[in-house]
């Protein structure tokens, strides 16, 4: 059951994602800033707030396994036994993405996605319908922050809206592993 405050909060970013702008959010493993993954426009303000360069591709955030087809194409059978025994937060480079923002993507077509296993985000992208875009809250090549007062201030005055709840909860400053998958059935750790 999603408390009132959680369904509060994903109601206020919902709105702002569904007309294209970004928020500043708890994540299943730092705070991140985020916009519909499927919006060239959106994706665009993201690399503009972070000062990152467009080539470098962006992690994108499903609630569910059932959703991933729709976002990848073909996933590599390994992809169900890795999702199966995960047992912390990991991001999946599938080698070709589709149906999400060209911007997105690699240069070769991949795509990286996480599937959540955190309530606010997967209330979030149930109730927004799409997924989003999960990149950390800092400006590229600086430190990733650990809770909400560590987020440098001018990226809280770029973003659209803030999330207010979890402002005092420390996370542990990991991002995610992150394993590149071919579609051979091979693939290379990228981030342990």
């Amino acid at each position: 059951m999603i408390s009132e405050a959680i369904r509060n909060e994903v109601l206020k970013c919902t709105d702002v994602l569904k007309s294209g702008g970004t928020v500043l959010y708890p994540t299943d493993t730092i705070w991140g800033i985020g916009c519909d993954a499927t919006s060239r426009q959106a994706v665009d303000k993201i690399y503009r707030i972070k000062q990152r360069m467009g080539n470098k591709s962006l992690i994108v955030l499903i609630d569910n396994t059932d959703k991933l087809p729709f976002y990848v194409e073909n996933p590599p059978e390994i992809t169900w036994d890795l999702l199966k025994n995960v047992t912390t937060p990991l991001t999946i480079i599938y080698p070709m993405g589709k149906n999400l923002a060209e911007n997105i993507l690699g240069s070769d077509h991949s795509v990286a996605i996480r599937i959540v296993n955190n309530e606010f985000c997967s209330e979030l992208i149930r109730v927004f319908g799409k997924p989003i875009v999960s990149t950390s809250a800092n400006i590229s090549g600086n430190a990733n922050p650990c809770n909400f007062r560590d987020v440098n201030p001018d990226i809280v005055r770029q973003v659209d809206y803030s999330v207010q709840l979890y402002h005092d909860i420390m996370t542990s400053v990991r991002p995610s592993r992150i394993i590149k998958l071919y579609q051979s059935g091979e693939f290379n750790v990228i981030r342990p």
